[in-house]
């Protein structure tokens, strides 16, 4: 019985190649050499995958530079990858320094100028909201009644913001 038969009780098979032994002796030199073969091999195939995943990596990556006064888009530490931007003073509690990969360039567009308008806030932090204009009429069937509703569009709102309303409390 060989060597490697005693040991195991069974043929010996290499994970890395999966190569049956035989019967011969891998002794000494052979088995260094045999070795550093296989590692030479993996560490081709690693270094041909790391290539590989780089040049798809690459394919989506765009060097991008911001100029002072450039305005951005946040997508929601400052050194060669992050800039630091300056904010207006009611977003002073979030930090002002990004990295460039959530940054978009913006280009100019005029749907994106918001008219603000003065709303008188009451000390209770709520404010009157001044309905404008009715979108649309619908009848909510309960057990015993039916309620009578308007989709309200209030000043300072979007129509996407219209509201569902009693009728008789917009009266």
């Amino acid at each position: 019985m060989a060597p490697y038969e005693a040991l195991y009780g069974r043929r010996c098979c290499t994970l890395s190649c999966w190569t049956e032994l035989g019967k011969r002796r891998v002794l000494g030199p052979e088995l260094i050499s045999d070795t550093e073969k296989k590692v030479k091999l993996i560490r081709d195939r690693l270094k041909a995958a790391s290539e590989t995943q780089k040049t798809y990596v690459d394919l989506k990556r765009k060097e991008i530079e911001y100029s002072l006064g450039d305005i951005v888009f946040l997508k929601m530490c400052v050194r060669p990858v992050a800039y630091q931007l300056e904010l207006p003073p009611k977003l002073d509690r979030i930090h002002d320094a990004f990295h460039a990969s959530i940054l978009r360039r913006y280009h100019s567009d005029p749907v994106h100028v918001v008219l603000t308008v003065e709303i008188e806030v009451r000390p209770d932090l709520t404010f009157e909201e001044e309905p404008v204009q009715i979108l649309d009429r619908d009848v909510k069937v309960l057990r015993r009644k039916s309620i009578l509703l308007v989709k309200v569009l209030c000043r300072n709102y979007s129509s996407k913001e219209a509201t569902w309303e009693p009728e008789e409390t917009m009266r």
